[in-house]
């Protein structure tokens, strides 16, 4: 009783609290007819507001897991498994950073921006108690949103694959944080059929999950007006478009996170050295809230810091781990402030911030400009020092504190060939021939990408199919299912295609169903099916004890024996449609979908039942603009909904769409979207 009437009376205090703050009848949520949320209101802190408390109706769950991680509470949920990441938030000294930056490093617009998500989230909160996952989550700060921006752009830097690789594989990697593939091309008047300016935002993400895409409308009277995509627990679009331009965003892998190993004092474990002299460790006691069995238990754990960061035992010794994401607090205000630019020169403008770790941009706007950059927070680095393998942490010349400015990234800005593109491919082909530019310009240790992929090459094969490049042509390009002429995975699979069936009769069959494949990837292709089977057969050979770098004659007789086998067993035959096998599947909705990995319209999958597979990573939210001179067209799709509330009408009604790669268009005019309204309200 006593805990019921505690949650009441905080319950009642947090809506007194946001509605002193914010009137939400100042704030339209407009659901069009595939329920995306358009939010109206006269500031940006009340569209922020609409926002949070929109998102939260969809999606209420992942938003909380989201910020449980960003705050260290995630025990309390998930147990043992949300401890490790917990322990990561502190071991990283997230929350202490954002304390220590927090009133110098972000602005008073942003603050309101983000007190403004608060009070939606936590009016949502209020009003669905029941719903709330972890008590102690509320009331949510902007000082808790910062921490979880902080946790996942280390995370996307690269800090839970050091961390794994340091405890040698005992620490699993933070997958469901992950940010995964992508493409973005863009296409100006040099080579469009219609003078026009084309982008394609098509990122690769996980379907579901806390980043997975999220559509909605945002628009105010301070110049706010965008459409565009979202992860849960983010106040702003992270990739799309506005009244004037738009850019697309692709994973990126240059050298962003640095291995060091410290040389520990023989008579004093708690000291390092550092340049001819011991230091100590820092040493900080974490508490650690778990759910076991159902009742929350506390935990203690060290955590190490020295100069160069945060620091770790394993059996060979002590390590440190270092990458500028673990400085910096302001990537949500660049993401913010790129929403609100108005011009290629306010666009850059931004992007000098230098707060967003990683990430390629393939932007395009209404005047013409195309532009791509790998962008990113680089340290500027010792050449005597071979950065690819784990440092000396003893000496001050491996710890690095400047960055590269942005101007001194590889980019490329209106290429005289008319186009940019990225497909997570070498920023050193990134436009046609003539206009990419040079690797020996950039340092070695800044460790940019150097290869291609199939989605880069089958590109560039598209690319020069045309002299000029007509809106179906861009379409036709993006939904793109074939993989190039030569193959370009990370194995070699020569031989799976020049071994002779006739030396192996029992499995003739399926050599020769894959040998005449034509590498397409649609729901009719039984090639496809084959592919995929062996494929993932491979990538689990990858991670095993016994990886290898290319499939030998007896290696592809096994595979096409364990393929066979699959197949057969499951399905009762070897020629098995790719949409009899891969499925979109959301609540009782189970459709074909085509598309394996690393086709331009790739899809990763995981086991469903009977022998099926499930999408689960891949195509996912796509947004097509066409800047002409009345501004910019814009269609749209979603991989399921717009809701992940199973209740809603919304939660996998785009799935049709999707799986027929269709669109739905999207519009910026505020008369026509309250015209077709699906619903008009105010959070509440």
């Amino acid at each position: 009783m006593l805990r019921a009437i505690t949650v009441a009376f905080f319950t009642g205090l947090l809506c007194l609290c946001t509605r002193a703050q914010f009137d939400a009848s100042k704030i339209d949520i407009v659901r069009d007819k595939w329920g995306v949320p358009h939010i109206f209101a006269n500031t940006d802190a009340e569209v922020a507001y609409g926002l949070a408390f929109a998102h939260a109706e969809d999606d209420f769950e992942t938003i909380q897991n989201c910020f449980l991680a960003g705050k260290a509470m995630l025990g309390r949920l998930k147990g043992k498994d949300g401890a490790a990441i917990d322990y990561v938030v502190h071991l990283l000294r997230i929350p202490e950073l954002v304390e220590a930056k927090y009133n110098t490093d972000i602005s008073p617009a942003y603050k309101k921006v983000l007190e403004g998500y608060c009070a939606g989230f936590n009016a949502y909160a209020a009003a669905h108690s029941k719903d709330v996952l972890v008590k102690q989550l509320l009331p949510l700060t902007p000082k808790d949103m910062l921490c979880y921006s902080v946790l996942q752009l280390c995370i996307s830097s690269g800090a839970d694959e050091a961390l794994k690789s340091i405890y040698g594989g005992s620490v699993a990697t933070i997958d469901n944080l992950k940010p995964g593939g992508s493409n973005g091309f863009a296409f100006n008047s040099k080579i469009t059929a219609d003078g026009q300016t084309y982008l394609a935002i098509n990122s690769h993400q996980p379907l579901e999950g806390p980043v997975s895409w999220y559509e909605a409308h945002l628009c105010s009277n301070e110049g706010w007006n965008i459409i565009g995509a979202l992860f849960p627990g983010a106040p702003s679009i992270l990739h799309g478009c506005n009244q004037y331009l738009g850019w697309a965003h692709t994973v990126n892998s240059p050298d962003k996170l640095d291995i060091y190993q410290l040389e520990i004092n023989p008579k004093n474990k708690l000291e390092y050295k550092f340049d001819g002299h011991w230091e100590k460790l820092e040493v900080t006691k974490v508490h650690l809230s778990v759910k076991v069995a159902g009742i929350i238990i506390g935990a203690t754990k060290d955590a190490y810091w020295c100069k160069y960061g945060p620091a770790v035992v394993n059996k060979k010794g002590m390590f440190a781990i270092r990458t500028p994401a673990m400085f910096d607090i302001r990537g949500l205000e660049e993401w913010y402030r790129l929403n609100k630019a108005t011009s290629y020169t306010e666009f850059n403008s931004v992007l000098q911030m230098n707060a967003i770790p990683g990430y390629n941009i393939v932007y395009a706007d209404r005047y013409d400009t195309i532009y791509y950059l790998s962008n990113g927070k680089i340290p500027v680095r010792d050449k005597s020092y071979s950065w690819k393998y784990t440092l000396p942490g003893n000496t001050s010349k491996t710890l690095w504190t400047d960055l590269y400015p942005v101007k001194s990234l590889p980019h490329v800005l209106q290429p005289s060939s008319g186009f940019v593109y990225n497909t997570n491919n070498t920023p050193f082909h990134a436009t046609g021939v003539n206009d990419n530019i040079a690797i020996k310009d950039y340092d070695e240790t800044m460790g940019y990408e150097k290869y291609d992929n199939n989605r880069s090459l089958r590109f560039m094969e598209l690319v020069r199919q045309h002299d000029k490049i007509t809106y179906d042509d861009f379409k036709k390009i993006k939904y793109d299912i074939q993989l190039p002429k030569k193959l370009a995975y990370i194995i070699n699979t020569d031989t799976l295609f020049s071994i002779n069936p006739q030396q192996h009769k029992e499995i003739a069959d399926v050599i020769q169903l894959l040998q005449q494949w034509d590498k397409s990837a649609g729901i009719s292709s039984a090639g496809a099916t084959l592919f995929d089977v062996i494929y993932y057969e491979v990538v689990n050979d990858l991670a095993g004890p016994k990886p290898y770098n290319t499939i030998t004659t007896n290696k592809a007789v096994e595979l096409y024996r364990n393929a066979r086998a699959y197949l057969t067993g499951h399905f009762k035959k070897t020629a098995v449609p790719l949409g009899d096998y891969q499925k979109l599947v959301r609540g009782n909705k189970v459709l074909p979908v085509g598309g394996i990995p690393d086709v331009i319209t790739a899809m990763y999958s995981l086991p469903y039942k009977n022998g099926m597979v499930k999408g689960a990573q891949g195509e996912s939210y796509i947004e097509l603009v066409r800047f002409t001179k009345d501004g910019p067209q814009l269609e749209t799709v979603n991989c399921y909904g717009a809701s992940n509330n199973s209740s809603s009408i919304h939660y996998n009604d785009q799935m049709e769409l999707f799986t027929h790669q269709l669109t739905k268009p999207m519009t910026f005019d505020k008369a026509e979207i309250y015209k077709n309204a699906e619903k008009v309200y105010h959070p509440k």
